[in-house]
């Protein structure tokens, strides 16, 4: 695969000491995970903290200021979510009218004909993101409600596709590459629950509470794991129970009431 080129801006001064932390912790993310190479059945790699820096950059300026009681945790992003818009679980009518945020959003260098990449135009949408949105707005009213105690967050921040333009997740790719790719994310995650001071890592999906519980063990984070059923249409059980489930599982860790 071709080199790509790091665009991503370092971190800007005026905002809350955490934001900027976390500005600065996620460009050099950006940059480490950039440099990475994957080999087949990877063919196509997006890496929205590039293209999409500018609303990342104003998702954390905007909402990452302050510590937070309880950070949830997704695997990577979806093509019709953090892949147009720059924002974990970044479906395009959520980020733009729940959490305020639009911006000019650019181009991987080596586009995918199937995943086309139209930042706030994209008229698909991602139902992760519209559920896993959606509950929060349903439960708090506004952002800036949620965003008092909570976070949402991404543990890997590159799409993979195959030849066809199917979606591969992390936990797919050759050992080898999946082993550096882990090493810069799993650095990434330490510094985010130490920045934020979470005392909370809600994985939505497995594959997350498995990645933020090897992170605590081995940086010795004072952390809590907990789980939320993961939003993907996918999912029967998703499809069967969303939002009643989330909810309940919210209440029985007893961080919503």
């Amino acid at each position: 695969m071709p080199p790509r080129k790091t665009t991503a801006p370092p971190a800007q001064g005026g905002l809350p000491p955490t934001a900027d932390r976390l500005l600065t912790a996620t460009s050099r993310l950006a940059e480490t995970v950039d440099a990475c190479r994957f080999s087949a059945p990877v063919d196509t790699v997006y890496n929205p903290l590039q293209y999409a820096w500018e609303s990342h950059r104003r998702y954390l300026s905007t909402y990452a200021g302050g510590s937070k009681r309880v950070v949830f945790l997704g695997m990577n992003p979806g093509p019709w979510g953090m892949a147009q818009t720059g924002v974990p679980f970044g479906e395009v009518a959520a980020v733009r009218d729940w959490l305020g945020i639009t911006a000019p959003v650019g181009k991987p260098v080596r586009e995918h004909p199937k995943r086309p990449v139209e930042g706030f135009d994209c008229v698909r949408s991602e139902v992760s993101g519209r559920r896993l949105w959606g509950l929060f707005a349903e439960h708090f009213g506004a952002a800036e409600l949620f965003f008092r105690d909570h976070f949402v967050a991404n543990y890997c921040p590159l799409v993979f596709m195959t030849a066809t333009g199917a979606n591969l997740t992390p936990d797919r790719l050759p050992a080898r590459e999946r082993t550096l790719l882990e090493h810069a994310c799993d650095c990434h995650l330490h510094d985010l629950i130490s920045i934020l001071k979470a005392e909370w890592v809600v994985g939505v999906g497995a594959f997350a509470v498995r990645c933020a519980e090897r992170v605590a063990r081995a940086g010795g984070l004072d952390v809590r794991i907990g789980t939320l059923l993961h939003p993907s249409p996918a999912s029967p059980l998703a499809n069967r129970e969303w939002p009643e489930r989330p909810l309940r599982q919210m209440r029985d860790l007893g961080l919503w009431t």
